[in-house]
């Protein structure tokens, strides 16, 4: 039905003029087709009561029509939003949520969308929505927080509250209760629509017989008809209303039966008129221009629906006055969006240098979790920065929003790519320390001092080094790890304890030897070394005690000097006594920083001899006698000398280990 009424509305029930009779022409024809007589009457009629001066008419296309075309849209659109959808007045009492629990709030919105009709509820909705999430996310935010505190990982957080999965199913309540009322709302609009249409065929029935002794209370009915009807579709609704105003006006003008009466009626329409216009004008002094808009469309709408036509002399005047005061509150409302315009863009481009930012952060020199900690810190600030640009409204905001995820998904993608290949690292690791705990076990009662002592610092070092683990056995491994490395070391620490007394004994004894050393004349290599085997049979001394060690060392290396012996085999004996006395302290640092010691002079001097090696041949001309060459040679001989005696100390460390 509704097809056919939409294509039987006569396109030709309307003329162009920006008058309130002078209406436009409606691509909708009426629902009765009548004769082209009767078509061409209507129009004669309309174009008559139209009527303008060329010059005038131009004058008020040109300042009104932007501003009136735009309230009336607005008002279209109002008609069907506001009398269809609850008015916030209507909506259900605001609670502040800020305060309620997760479980208060799912309870709160249960009982909002069963007690409440469900067109009245979205802002309650909506701000049971904004408390829940917040609440939720700052909850996980803890959560998630502890978690990576115990040393666990972002990709392997997940948490889930059984009041999340409710507040879900009941926001799939509301949105489908919410749909099925919209889908009976458009019924309504679209059944109201065929109803207006009806009743402007009755209209112009009524005009068409003109019978004086019943038209009037026939036309009254029909008017109360109208207002009863409701709203029609937006796109429907500018068109239908000056179909029916124009055969309104039709049926004022050719009312003959009572001319008072209907001058009356016309003085009453032009006072309440008047009175819209002078509501218009004080809106102009309204600061908030929304609001000034707001309230101009609403008075567009009353002089349409519920104020008759004026005497059709005073309509273009009483239009154009109407028509002024809309459009300064519309230059008002436009200037205003102008400069929202401006602020958006600004917005917009604050918004776009942020994910310029995000899509060029590179991660590639990611190597471990520390790096990714901090890059999804720098992310985060980003992020921030991007939510703290300001707000912008959904039609601008979209695109850039998508920008927006695009350039995170592209950092999240390449984050989740590294913890995916973290978390096979973390179970090579759990296999590689669950090795070192046997390790520790297995040493944990050991005798073996020395040996027990530096491999298990060597497991505790290695520990260190390989990383994380699962969480879910981080603990478990290191309470493990952690005890039998305590045994050992505490039973290791008693030894010590007990041997630390045996030294502070030696401390006397090696002091009087070391006395005697001194008064005595050793002539031979072999009393000397026999000395030096008595000084360690003497036992070791407390750490605080060990500068003995160097007062002996000095002592023996005098009676060293002493002996004929070569330099070379004095140097060795010298260096030997040292190193027999780190052996016998077991200072496995000072064996090691002799080693690197003897290599790096061992370098030295095998660089020294190339480099005059090199240089000899620049002489190769030269006779053997010459002095320089002479002195090249004999610098190459004393470095070869020093790297032999080097060599042989080298040695004697590494048989250390054998």
């Amino acid at each position: 039905m509704l097809d056919n009424a939409n294509q039987n509305l006569d396109k030709n029930e309307l003329t162009s003029g920006e008058t309130e009779n002078n209406v436009e022409s409606s691509k909708q024809e009426t629902v009765a087709q009548t004769t082209e007589e009767e078509t061409s009457k209507d129009v004669e009629v309309v174009q008559e009561a139209t009527e303008l001066k060329e010059e005038k008419k131009a004058e008020i296309i040109d300042e009104n029509k932007e501003a009136v075309d735009e309230i009336e849209k607005s008002v279209a659109e109002n008609s069907e939003n506001n009398d269809t959808k609850e008015n916030a007045q209507e909506e259900v009492e605001a609670v502040n949520y800020s305060k309620f629990s997760l479980e208060e709030l799912v309870a709160s919105l249960k009982k909002i969308i069963s007690d409440n009709p469900v067109q009245k509820i979205k802002v309650q909705v909506e701000e049971v929505k904004s408390a829940f999430n917040k609440k939720f996310g700052a909850f996980v935010a803890e959560k998630k927080k502890a978690f990576l505190a115990e040393g666990g990982n972002s990709i392997d957080f997940q948490f889930s509250l059984p009041v999340k999965e409710e507040y879900n199913s009941l926001l799939s309540e509301y949105k489908k209760k919410r749909d099925a009322y919209y889908i009976e709302i458009d019924k309504q609009l679209n059944s109201n629509l065929e109803k207006r249409v009806k009743v402007i065929e009755d209209l112009k029935e009524l005009i068409d017989e003109a019978d004086a002794t019943t038209m009037y209370k026939k036309f009254k009915d029909i008017q109360d008809s109208w207002r009863s009807i409701g709203p029609v579709p937006k796109t429907y609704y500018n068109d239908t209303w000056k179909i029916y105003h124009h055969h309104v006006e039709r049926f004022y003008d050719l009312l003959n039966l009572s001319n008072d009466f209907r001058d009356l009626e016309f003085k009453n329409n032009l006072e309440q008129k008047l009175q819209i216009i002078e509501k218009a004008k004080s809106l102009a002094n309204e600061a908030d221009v929304n609001f000034a808009s707001k309230e101009l469309q609403d008075l567009h709408k009353i002089w349409k629906e519920d104020i008759g036509p004026v005497a059709s002399e005073m309509r273009e005047e009483i239009w154009h006055k109407f028509s002024e005061a809309t459009k300064i509150i519309h230059d008002k409302r436009h200037d205003y969006f102008k400069e929202m315009r401006s602020k958006y863009q600004q917005i917009t481009e604050k918004k776009l240098e942020v994910i310029e930012a995000i899509n060029a952060y590179d991660t590639s020199n990611n190597k471990n979790h520390s790096d990714w900690q901090k890059s999804i810190n720098d992310i985060e600030a980003l992020r921030k920065q991007y939510f703290n640009a300001g707000k912008l409204p959904y039609t601008k905001s979209e695109e850039v929003w998508q920008k927006f995820k695009k350039a995170t998904k592209k950092f999240n993608s390449a984050k989740n790519v590294f913890y995916k290949e973290e978390k096979n690292w973390q179970q090579e690791n759990l296999k590689k320390k669950i090795a070192l705990i046997e390790i520790a076990e297995s040493l944990k009662e050991s005798e073996d001092w020395e040996n027990a002592t530096n491999t298990l610092k060597k497991v505790q070092a290695d520990w260190k080094d390989i990383g994380h683990v699962p969480r879910k056995f981080s603990d478990d491994i290191w309470k493990r790890f952690k005890a039998a490395c305590n045994h050992y070391f505490d039973r290791l620490h008693q030894q010590k304890n007990n041997v630390s007394k045996e030294e502070q004994a030696n401390v006397t004894v090696k002091k009087e030897f070391l006395e005697n050393l001194k008064e005595t004349k050793l002539a031979t290599k072999e009393a000397i070394l026999s000395a030096i085997k008595d000084w360690r049979a003497l036992g070791t001394l407390p750490r605080n005690m060990r500068h003995l060690e160097g007062k002996f060392n000095k002592q023996i290396d005098k009676m060293f000097e002493t002996l004929s012996l070569d330099k070379a085999e004095i140097s060795m004996l010298k260096f030997t006594t040292v190193v027999d006395g780190y052996v016998a302290d077991n200072d496995q640092r000072k064996l090691e920083s002799e080693q690197f010691f003897i290599r790096k002079k061992i370098d030295e001097a095998t660089k020294e001899i190339q480099q005059l090696e090199n240089n000899l041949g620049f002489f190769s001309n030269a006779k053997p006698n010459n002095p320089l060459v002479m002195n090249v040679k004999n610098q190459v001989a004393k470095f070869k000398e020093d790297v032999l005696i080097w060599e042989q100390k080298l040695n004697y460390l590494k048989n250390l280990d054998n």
